[in-house]
């Protein structure tokens, strides 16, 4: 028995060594021409301002536009779960040069790089321009690595608020914040961190935790009111029995 589950163990083990080793021979895994090209959810701002414009339509979804230069390679990862860094899952790739002729992922593959690994997305840029692409995202909480340095704006999904503090945080400090059209606009004037990080909530998030909050007082009203009633029925009961004075209390 202990043979068998050794031998099972050292199987196991070698099928992850080697997927591990497959993944680097392969250089994790190509990004399908379908996915670099697929249709955006909605159009990207290409008009923006700032160095990096990332927008929150949905809170799953994240759609990105970074001022990019000549030659440029971005090296485009995610911190894991387990502690490590893994490739992002960028699609809908796109490119602008600065004349405004717009390219898709393929033909920017072709013009410039996008090299997946197991730990990053390396894309390097054909000339001075802006890089698009969507990206998955944590619902009320982006935390993006700082792939180019400058501006950077956040743009909320509708509904989204950042007034109460218990909900809601911004990293780096420094960060000014403004509603416009019922959606926020979170920006930083100079980014030179490794990361960024916004913390927001829902309208009706409120009104789910007042409904805890009232419902965990109620609970704890109710339960001083009975320990307050068992003390006072024990009370009784030892002034039937003789054991204390009526008028202690």
């Amino acid at each position: 028995m202990n043979r068998r589950l050794g031998l099972a163990i050292l199987v196991v083990l070698s099928l992850t060594l080697t997927a591990g080793c497959l993944d680097y021979v392969t250089d994790g895994g190509e990004i399908s021409d379908d996915v670099l090209d697929a249709e955006p959810a909605a159009a990207y701002d290409w008009e923006t301002d700032r160095n990096a414009s990332l927008t929150l339509d949905t809170g799953s979804e994240l759609q990105a536009v970074y001022n990019v230069s000549a030659d440029q390679r971005l090296r485009l990862y995610q911190p894991t779960s387990i502690g490590q860094e893994g490739p992002l899952d960028i699609s809908a790739v796109r490119f602008r040069y600065a004349n405004g002729t717009v390219i898709s992922g393929t033909e920017l593959r072709a013009r410039g790089e996008i090299d997946q690994t197991p730990d990053e997305v390396y894309v390097t840029l054909p000339a001075d321009g802006r890089l698009a692409f969507t990206a998955g995202a944590t619902p009320r909480r982006l935390t993006l690595p700082v792939y180019v340095e400058g501006s950077y704006e956040v743009i909320l999904p509708e509904g989204s608020r950042m007034d109460f503090f218990l909900f809601s945080n911004t990293v780096p400090a420094g960060a000014t914040t403004e509603r416009v059209d019922n959606r926020v606009h979170v920006t930083w004037e100079n980014v030179e961190s490794s990361s960024i990080l916004v913390q927001y909530y829902q309208n009706n998030d409120l009104t789910i935790f007042g409904a805890i909050i009232g419902i965990l007082s109620a609970i704890a009203v109710g339960g001083l009111y009975y320990y307050r009633r068992q003390i006072d029925r024990l009370h009784e009961t030892r002034v039937e029995m003789g054991l204390d004075d009526e008028d202690e209390q």
